[in-house]
């Protein structure tokens, strides 16, 4: 099993029954429809448990679907500090409640040869929900692709992951899709991060403010607005993740991007420390 990456989250943050994830997968895009397919090169996805971002991330992969069967997926995530060096899942495959995905190791081994990111084999990768919570749903969209797993700090080393990760998967993949995983602000006592009170003003600060400011950048596809919100701000837990994914699908010829949806986990349990979600879809 060393070659395995295993489940870490699933019976918590996820469903770990195969029925129930395909339950919660229906169940989410029945909640709200995704956009029509064949249009977009990648997404921004969140990654809190499946009860509160779930839909979000569901419909944001559901909707990178295309009439081409789609043979790799490039996913960036990864909670790491600006100077830890990025990380690539090696080799092998990862579990699923749905069923493994392997890893496209040939690109892999590529990207971390150009850019120096560190191959890490499965039993060493680090358990980041960031990365798990989206692969039972890149399993079910996407049951044939190859995954490409990566870990980015938040510095401009990001946009060079997200170029040569893009430039290498061109060269290797007939279709390929992006995604970048990040939650917005984590606000509260909870997280040591309150400046503006608590409360529903709080709620309001964060939506309408702290949060739009980094939907735009990302909507914008501004790669170094996004790694400066991330730093000034706190609004994106892992800019570096979603500057990678911009960047690459940039590189891929997306020119836009789209809100597909917001919500914050206050709504669903409302508290003094919350954590806000976003989904984006690039075309």
């Amino acid at each position: 099993m060393a070659d395995i990456k295993k489940m870490t989250f699933a019976g918590s943050w996820y469903p770990a029954d195969s029925d129930e994830c395909i339950r919660s997968i229906s169940g989410f895009l029945k909640d709200r429809p995704e956009p029509a397919e064949g249009r977009f090169k990648g997404g921004i996805v969140p990654h809190a448990g499946w009860v509160y971002s779930g839909s979000i991330a569901c419909r944001v992969i559901a909707s990178l679907r295309d009439a081409q069967p789609v043979d790799t997926v490039i996913l960036f995530g990864g909670h790491m500090h600006p100077g830890s060096d990025p990380l690539l899942l090696s080799h092998g495959k990862v579990q699923t409640p749905l069923g493994e995905i392997r890893v496209a190791d040939d690109i892999t081994r590529e990207i971390a040869d150009v850019t120096g990111a560190k191959l890490i084999p499965p039993d060493r990768f680090p358990d980041e929900n960031t990365l798990e919570l989206q692969y039972p749903f890149i399993k079910h969209f996407f049951p044939h692709a190859r995954i490409v797993v990566c870990c980015v700090p938040l510095s401009r080393q990001a946009k060079v992951i997200g170029d040569e990760a893009c430039r290498v998967a061109r060269t290797v993949s007939a279709q390929f899709k992006i995604i970048g995983s990040t939650d917005m602000t984590h606000y509260g006592p909870d997280f040591s991060f309150t400046p503006a009170g608590t409360g529903v003003k709080a709620v309001e600060w964060v939506k309408t403010v702290n949060d739009r400011q980094a939907i735009e950048a990302l909507v914008n596809m501004d790669v170094e607005q996004i790694v400066n919100q991330g730093v000034a701000h706190q609004n994106m837990c892992c800019a570096g993740a979603a500057a990678a994914a911009v960047s690459a699908c940039k590189a891929n010829g997306a020119v836009s991007g789209v809100s597909l949806d917001y919500a914050t986990s206050y709504e669903k349990s409302a508290g003094l420390s919350f954590v806000g979600y976003s989904g984006i879809l690039y075309s």
